[in-house]
């Protein structure tokens, strides 16, 4: 079935609720919000979240490579880790092989919170989807990582 076009008339219109950016920054906000209140009760922030997140899946990454894929800038990230350092979270190590390079490990307490952590976001994830058949939680996955990769594609 062919999708119909709005006319031109409403084309002018634009609300919020017919944007899918707006739509995933909204829950996306809404996601933020509520693990942030989740994880601060155990004194992380959501900063340090993002860090934690990328080096529970890989450890020991370089300051550039943690930066970037987290998507922050690096002098940014020069100054969540010296917290994270505070905080007894991760220590920094120059490379074996490039001394110029430092590598972000993950303390003994960072790793300990893990699990924990990750059940936190879980559960929001789940209480997110409550009432949400799994047949359209998996055509909005598609449909996402869709509109990602067309994204991603334009490069500007």
């Amino acid at each position: 079935m062919a999708q119909r076009r709005p006319s031109s008339s409403s084309r002018a219109d634009y609300p919020p609720q017919e944007s899918a950016g707006y739509l995933v920054r909204d829950a996306h906000r809404a996601f933020q919000r509520l693990l942030e209140k989740r994880i601060a009760a155990h004194g992380i922030t959501r900063g340090q979240w993002y860090f934690l997140r990328v080096l529970w899946t890989k450890d020991g990454l370089s300051q550039r490579e943690l930066s970037a894929r987290v998507g922050m800038m690096e002098p940014t990230t020069v100054i969540a880790l010296r917290n994270m350092e505070k905080a007894g979270l991760i220590r920094r190590e120059r490379s074996a092989d490039d001394r110029r390079r430092a590598q972000v490990r993950l303390t003994a307490k960072a790793k300990r919170m893990r699990g924990e952590m990750l059940a936190i976001a879980r559960g929001i994830n789940e209480q997110a989807c409550e009432g949400v058949r799994s047949e359209d939680l998996e055509t909005f996955r598609r449909a996402i990582a869709r509109m990602t990769a067309n994204l991603d594609r334009l490069k500007r």
